[in-house]
C-alpha cells in the first residue's frame, strides 16, 4: 500500500493528481501527488504531524511567483486558503494578517484603518507567507521594515514562534527554517491620515500598471536585482525582451518579467530563463539569480 494510500484524516480536503496550473498566475505545470487545502491550523498541524516523514512537503501560495513543472509535484502540496487563513486584524498600529491574506488586501485594510508603512504591499502580486519566506518588497521597503513576529508550523506539526531578529533577513532571502509554514504575521505601522495612506497606494497602484504586465499571465520580478545592477537592463541590453522561446517571452513593457504568451509549457518558461543567464554571464560575467521559485518534476 502506498502512502497516498493511508493519508491522515483530515477536515478539510485532500485531493490526489489534482492539477496545479490553475492555481498558479503562469497557468502552465502538472498535478500534485496530493494536495491538502486545510480547515484551519489546527487540522493542518495534525495532518503534518501524522504524515510519515519520508513524504515531501511543499508549499504554494496564490502561486504568483512559482513555475510548476510540467512533471508535477510529489509527495503532498499545502494551499492555504480561505477565512482560517486570510483574516486581516488592526489594532492601534498594529496589523495582524493570515498567511493566506493578500499582501495587497494588507495594505489596504491598514489605510482604512489609518496605518501607515505597508503601503509597498500594494505593489507585491502575492500573499503574507510568501513575503515572510523571501522578504517581498517593492520601491525601497521590504517586510523587515514592518515584520514584529510571525508564526508557523514545522514539519512535524509543532508550532514555532519568531521574532523579527530569527528571520534574519536579507535581499529576498531569509534564515528562517525551510520546513515552516507560516500562518500569522503582525507588523507594526505608523499613525497617518487614511486619505493620505491610500492617495500613496494609489500612486503604488498606478506606477505598477504603467510599468508591469500586471494583465499577463506572468509571475512578478524573475531574477534578483544583482548588486549594482537591474535585471531588468541586463536583460534588455542581451536582447532578450520580446524575443519568444516557444510559447514564452520576457514583456515588451518589463523586461525581467516573463510572461505566458498563451501556450507556453513549464519547460518554455524555465528554459527561456536558464538561457537568459547563461547569456548574461557569457557577455557581461554577472550571475542571475532567480526570484522565481521553481518547484516539481520536470516531464
Amino acid at each position: 500500500m502506498s502512502w497516498r494510500d493511508a493519508l491522515p484524516a483530515v477536515r478539510g480536503r485532500l485531493l490526489r493528481d489534482e492539477p496545479l496550473a490553475p492555481f498558479t498566475w503562469f497557468r502552465v505545470g502538472g498535478a500534485a501527488d496530493v494536495l491538502f487545502l486545510p480547515a484551519d491550523a489546527e487540522d493542518l498541524a495534525a495532518f503534518l504531524k501524522a504524515l510519515p516523514r519520508e513524504v515531501p512537503v511543499t508549499v504554494l501560495g496564490v502561486g504568483s511567483n512559482v513555475i510548476v513543472r510540467d512533471g508535477g509535484v510529489e509527495g503532498v502540496v499545502i494551499r492555504l486558503a480561505g477565512r482560517a487563513f486570510g483574516q486581516i486584524a488592526v489594532e492601534g498600529t498594529r496589523v495582524t494578517a493570515g498567511a493566506a491574506a493578500l499582501d495587497a488586501a494588507v495594505a489596504r485594510a491598514a489605510a482604512k484603518a489609518g496605518v501607515a508603512g505597508l503601503e509597498f504591499y500594494a505593489g507585491i502580486p502575492g500573499s503574507v507567507g510568501g513575503a515572510l519566506t523571501m522578504n517581498a518588497g517593492c520601491y525601497g521597503s521590504e517586510t523587515k521594515d514592518v515584520l514584529v513576529s510571525a508564526w508557523g508550523i514545522d514539519r512535524t506539526g509543532a508550532r514555532r514562534d519568531f521574532a523579527l531578529a530569527d528571520f534574519g533577513y536579507a535581499y529576498r532571502h531569509s534564515q528562517a527554517p525551510a520546513d515552516i509554514i507560516w500562518i500569522e504575521a503582525t507588523y507594526e505601522g505608523r499613525p497617518d491620515a487614511p486619505d493620505a495612506i491610500q492617495g500613496r497606494i494609489e500612486a503604488i497602484t498606478a506606477r505598477r500598471e504603467q510599468s508591469q504586465p500586471i494583465r499577463e499571465k506572468t509571475g512578478g520580478s524573475t531574477f534578483k536585482n544583482p548588486e549594482g545592477h537591474s535585471s531588468w537592463r541586463l536583460v534588455d541590453e542581451a536582447g532578450w525582451r520580446g524575443k519568444p522561446f516557444g510559447g514564452a517571452m520576457f514583456s515588451p513593457l518589463h523586461a525581467n518579467f516573463m510572461i505566458n504568451t498563451g501556450e507556453a509549457t513549464a519547460a518554455d518558461l524555465e528554459g527561456l530563463g536558464e538561457a537568459v543567464r547563461a547569456d548574461v554571464k557569457a557577455r557581461t560575467g554577472i550571475d542571475l539569480h532567480w526570484e522565481i521559485k521553481r518547484i516539481g518534476r520536470p516531464a
